[in-house]
């Protein structure tokens, strides 16, 4: 198997192109495992977010499927896909649009987060556990698990008995969905994500507004700099 090192600027497409060669020819069979994120970052000498957005590319396709844990597989019958097409979307979520819903976030969800840990009622903690057991329960495909993390962090705003805080938070959800889905698919579900919001609900369910907030501000700093770095790299 030769995998070149990748220095252009469409980085993410010319990793899929290589990785969905080696699928086509044979090299990773039907059933078979393809090389850690790890290997694939250091063979092709590019970001995490690079080499995620590809293999999410081909994960869209139906032609490799990810085992939490496990690692990610050719699909047993993926011959049936032939010349599989190239069309299929790599990111939509502009640098302005990422920068938007992060200052939303900050503004609101941080506010509406203080007010929780005030206000929650036994019904609030149950709607955030029951969002949070979903989130766990679907972390292996990233749309059913981006609806159940928007339910996650609506029941932190509707805890927060502000009408007015709620009324925006669902006037936006196809917004925030595709906003979720988008940092989840290319960023990858990752076990930092998910313990980052199990720290979350038990800080509120603790009635720890410090705790809640600093959690959700190192979460949302680190999805800037992953963002940032992969940008930076895939010039």
């Amino acid at each position: 198997m030769t995998l070149e090192s990748v220095q252009k600027h469409n980085v993410v497409n010319v990793i899929y192109q290589q990785m969905k060669k080696n699928i086509q020819d044979g090299v990773w069979g039907p059933g078979g495992k393809l090389p850690s994120e790890a290997e694939l970052v250091a063979t092709f000498n590019v970001s995490r977010v690079s080499v995620r957005s590809a293999v999410q590319k081909l994960r869209d396709l139906g032609v490799v499927v990810t085992h939490q844990g496990k690692g990610t597989y050719v699909t047993r019958d993926v011959a049936r896909f032939g010349e599989f097409s190239d069309n299929q979307p790599i990111l939509h979520l502009s640098q302005e649009e990422f920068e938007d819903m992060r200052v939303f976030r900050e503004t609101v969800e941080f506010r509406c987060m203080t007010l929780a840990v005030e206000k929650a009622t036994d019904e609030d903690i149950s709607r955030l556990e029951q969002a949070l057991s979903r989130m766990l329960v679907t972390k292996d495909d990233y749309k059913k698990y981006s609806q159940a993390d928007y339910d996650f962090h609506l029941a932190i705003v509707k805890a927060s008995h502000n009408k007015v805080f709620i009324h925006v938070m669902e006037s936006l959800k196809n917004i925030y969905i595709h906003y979720l889905q988008e940092l989840n698919r290319v960023l990858g579900i990752t076990l930092e994500s998910v313990e980052a919001h199990i720290k979350v609900y038990m800080a509120i369910k603790n009635r720890d507004a410090a705790t809640a907030s600093e959690t959700l501000n190192k979460a949302m700093a680190h999805n800037v700099d992953v963002i940032e770095e992969s940008r930076l790299l895939d010039k």
